[in-house]
């Protein structure tokens, strides 16, 4: 297998591999190819890419589902191709855990640039960061993406759990919107600054029901402070 890394490429349309795999080639990545939603679930499972290009619509399993499905037990990279511009389908491919996405029709080096980008922010983080956070019956190990409440797992999905972190690790200090897109999805992130609304709204309600002296709070006009109270 290449240093560079494995790629799954999940879509319907022959073309569309062919053209993606030949310029992950020359970058030197190796590549799987999966042609309906069931084969993309067991690909995945079987080779263990370092990142899934991922359809939307797929024939089987969409690529929806696909998504959901591997969210429950893994946090490998995922990047949604849509062939539809619609904002619904972009908010709800990253609510599901998706890294990113790509509208069709696209430039097979837009793909590759993503891919590279995507990869770079799930390197191991620095010596020099703290990989889990504690706050009053709250943890959160961004090490292992897993976040604890009174001791219980809570499901969340990568970027809830990346946001989550992001502002516990700064408590009191406001983020706004677009500072939170880059320091968590990345400066080449195209989509509307209203993905981190959803995610902010997911992630309160599954932190709700518990009295705790801690917080996402919202400021209004500006953005989003992680308050820990006295």
């Amino acid at each position: 297998m290449s240093t560079a890394g494995h790629i799954l490429i999940c879509d319907d349309q022959l073309i569309i591999h062919e053209t993606i795999a030949a310029y992950l080639k020359a970058e030197g990545f190796t590549y799987g190819s999966a042609y309906d939603g069931e084969e993309a679930l067991q690909k995945a499972y079987e080779t263990a890419p370092d990142l899934i290009i991922l359809d939307l619509m797929m024939p089987k399993l969409s690529g929806m589902e696909v998504c959901r499905t591997l969210r429950k037990t893994t946090d490998v990279p995922i990047i949604m191709l849509t062939a539809k511009g619609e904002e619904i389908d972009k908010i709800l491919g990253l609510e599901l855990g998706a890294d990113d996405y790509i509208v069709k029709p696209f430039s097979p080096r837009e793909v590759v640039a993503r891919v590279k980008t995507v990869l770079r922010r799930k390197l191991p983080q620095s010596k020099d960061t703290e990989p889990i956070l504690k706050y009053d019956g709250l943890e959160i190990n961004i090490s292992s993406y897993e976040l604890r409440l009174n001791g219980t797992p809570v499901s969340c999905t990568p970027k809830e759990v990346e946001v989550l972190y992001l502002l516990a690790a700064h408590p009191g200090q406001v983020f706004n919107r677009e500072q939170i897109i880059q320091n968590v999805w990345g400066s080449d992130y195209f989509g509307d600054t209203r993905s981190v609304d959803t995610q902010i709204k997911r992630i309160r309600q599954k932190l709700a029901g518990e009295k705790m002296k801690w917080g996402i709070k919202s400021i209004y006009g500006v953005g989003y402070k992680f308050e820990v109270l006295s």
